[in-house]
């Protein structure tokens, strides 16, 4: 069946989505592996070519000695050990380099053949800034990292984090908003879409707090459910002054804090589905919600799984993986109550 322009361009932005999902689950391997701060330099066209000989492997290792991670951290890895963080921050880089072909070539292509109205043609630029933006975020975020203090900021990791759901999010609207039309109306409760972007904004603010807690390694400190060391709330959790950077910079308030906010989601979305149940709402709004808490749930068990078992990379990286499957459930089932 043959292809038509609208048919190409949705095609394009789910590829689109698809691949920002892929490269958020290879950064999270990165950050859990430790291995974001291997490559030193940043070099847009020739960082494509990863080291080819020996004496290529032996300058990119030299490179890495001369910063503080492998000085405080990692003195006296070995080779392989190089050449395995290695692997993950480049094919992290790679791929972001194949994201930006991906969205670039096709572009070309479709403005040659004026596929692109007006409406596209903007979305496609906001897409090229946003994914620009992105490219200087993830180094300035590997920069926080090359200093005295060889960690980095925990603020750029969310931002990085953040911006890469913004793009995902952008790919996933514009192409569910060039699907064809089909059903009729749908009855949807009083309220229940403003309930619906409420809950997803108290999500959003979740995930964040999720990269705060991956900046801070939090998620290796008191690895208890469902009270932390025996506290609901931990002793040294007010210990910074003034009492509101606790929430951003001590550890221990980081992780409660999103503990705390899985808690209200998970909550949140349970008083959803009776409302949904009980209402007028038509079969497909209560489907929409009890998928919706579903993935919350197990999200929310991935989540303690991850805590007790001390964050092994497998649990870590699913844990991510699900945040972002489940803000694309939020963007259909909205689109979805935007058409009915």
């Amino acid at each position: 069946m043959k292809r038509t322009p609208t048919d190409l361009i949705r095609m394009w932005y789910w590829s689109g989505a698809i691949l920002v999902f892929i490269i958020l689950v290879i950064g999270g391997i990165t950050r859990l592996t430790q291995s974001g701060l291997s490559i030193v330099e940043w070099s847009p066209i020739m960082g494509i070519i990863p080291p080819l000989s020996q004496a290529d492997w032996e300058a990119a290792f030299e490179q890495y000695r001369q910063f503080p991670e492998y000085q405080q951290l990692n003195r006296g890895m070995s080779m392989s050990e190089f050449q395995f963080i290695f692997f993950w921050e480049y094919l992290h880089r790679l791929v972001a380099r194949i994201i930006g072909l991906v969205f670039l070539i096709p572009f070309i292509y479709f403005a040659w053949k004026k596929y692109l109205d007006r409406r596209q043609f903007k979305r496609a630029v906001l897409l090229f800034g946003l994914g620009f933006a992105q490219g200087f975020m993830g180094w300035f975020m590997v920069m926080s990292g090359l200093n005295e203090d060889p960690f980095v900021s925990p603020y750029r990791l969310g931002m990085h984090l953040m911006l890469a759901f913004v793009i995902f999010g952008c790919c996933v609207w514009f192409a569910l908003d060039l699907r064809p039309q089909s059903g009729g109306p749908s009855k949807i409760p009083d309220g229940f879409k403003k309930l619906l972007v409420g809950l997803l904004s108290l999500t959003v603010v979740q995930i964040f707090w999720g990269a705060l807690v991956a900046g801070h390694k939090a998620g290796y400190i008191a690895n208890t459910f469902p009270k932390m060391n025996g506290r609901w709330i931990p002793e040294t959790a007010w210990i910074l002054d003034p009492v509101i950077i606790n929430f951003f910079q001590n550890p221990v308030t980081v992780q409660w804090m999103h503990r705390l906010l899985g808690t209200l989601v998970l909550l949140f979305a349970i008083w959803l589905m009776v409302k949904a149940m009980v209402s007028d709402a038509s079969p497909t709004i209560k489907r929409w919600t009890a998928v919706l808490l579903g993935v919350i749930s197990i999200q929310y068990v991935t989540g303690i799984l991850t805590l007790l078992l001390h964050v092994p990379v497998s649990l870590g990286v699913l844990h991510q993986a699900l945040a972002m499957i489940l803000f694309g459930v939020f963007l259909g089932f909205l689109h979805y109550l935007k058409r009915a």
